[in-house]
């Protein structure tokens, strides 16, 4: 086997059972085996405050000690008032400060929003990708994945049952590993 890429995960959604956090697991079985990815939590990571930059709390150091070695980031995100969660546009904040020392930096990534409605996130889709974009994250530009109708999308035991949505998260999957493979890991 080829070398295997160390992806970091961020899930938008806080909730035990999201859909999202469900995704995020499915996709992970999904996922060619060159790509290992891990899901990172990011519900104890304190607000972002500058003031705590030279003595940051130890969520903080081990967010950005995480993100900074892996290769690349998926995210797979709900989204809440046409944007995307608090908690989710926090662990960013984290990552990309203090100034010079974005842990995100030059990071090939790439994005998932879902949603119980039939747009799938579209709007949280690009406002992460906005916020990304200024943080010189390497987005993965298409296919773009809008997950709708997300609770119909699983059994009872979380398990993705639509063979359709399926097959397109296994080749946006095959699509992340070809951007994480031609741009590299930079660190």
């Amino acid at each position: 086997m080829s070398k295997q890429f160390d992806i970091a995960v961020l899930v938008g959604s806080l909730r035990k059972h999201s859909l999202n956090r469900l995704l995020a697991q499915e996709v992970a079985v999904l996922s060619p085996a060159s790509l290992a990815l891990q899901l990172i939590e990011i519900g104890d990571v304190p607000l972002y405050n500058d003031d705590w930059d030279l003595d940051p709390p130890s969520a903080w150091v081990s967010l950005r000690s995480r993100i900074a070695r892996a290769d690349g980031v998926l995210f797979v995100s709900p989204e809440y008032n046409r944007s995307i969660p608090a908690a989710l546009k926090n662990a960013i904040d984290v990552l990309s400060r203090p100034y010079g020392k974005n842990a995100l930096d030059a990071k090939p990534a790439a994005i998932i929003t879902t949603s119980p409605g039939a747009l799938g996130g579209f709007g949280a889709n690009h406002h992460l990708r906005q916020v990304l974009m200024c943080l010189n994250v390497r987005t993965l530009p298409t296919p773009e994945a809008y997950i709708g109708n997300a609770a119909n999308l699983f059994d009872e035991r979380g398990k993705l049952v639509e063979p359709n949505v399926s097959e397109f998260l296994t080749n946006f999957m095959l699509s992340f590993e070809e951007w994480v493979q031609a741009l590299g890991p930079r660190r």
